[in-house]
């Protein structure tokens, strides 16, 4: 946790490339088949949360699984959104509705099979997850998940809120 806290102190002091970034313009897909442009992802003047995973992604399981226990909590508190961008590849696509449907995540899920987005917003390893300001503004990324990690997450959103 202390490590996580000098991460992101050292990069909100050094900007990191990411202060103030807009959300790059890429092609994704619903989990039923609607084509997304990613710069219009929103979340109605309101913070929102973008995670990477993949289904064969452990650690990204475990996170998402954590944040649902606790996201009917987040919303109401704060309105944040999630979306959950999958990048597994064509092949495995169809993988991605099944664990989402199991572990009944609520998050709008969102297909990236060549990683096209994660790149673009400088992810290198999944979990990958990007918190956005209520103005479509990248303020943080973080790479990896440990247990408890995600409470980093809303305090960021709160953060966010009371600015």
């Amino acid at each position: 946790m202390k490590k996580f806290f000098l991460t992101l102190i050292v990069c909100l002091m050094a900007g990191c490339g990411i202060a103030q970034a807009q959300i790059p313009a890429v092609t994704l897909k619903t989990i039923d088949g609607t084509t997304v442009q990613s710069e219009t992802l929103s979340n109605v003047g309101k913070p929102f949360i973008i995670d990477f995973f993949a289904t064969w992604c452990k650690p990204c399981n475990r996170e998402l699984s954590a944040i649902a226990e606790v996201y009917d909590e987040w919303r109401e508190e704060t309105g944040v959104k999630i979306y959950a961008v999958s990048i597994d590849q064509a092949q495995n696509i169809h993988k991605v509705k099944p664990l989402v449907d199991q572990n009944e995540w609520e998050y709008e899920v969102l297909l990236d099979p060549n990683s096209d987005l994660l790149k673009a917003m400088g992810g290198q390893m999944i979990p990958f997850v990007v918190v956005v300001d209520g103005n479509g503004k990248v303020v943080s990324k973080h790479s990896s998940y440990t247990d408890g990690a995600e409470e980093e997450l809303i305090n960021e959103v709160r953060r966010l809120l009371a600015e």
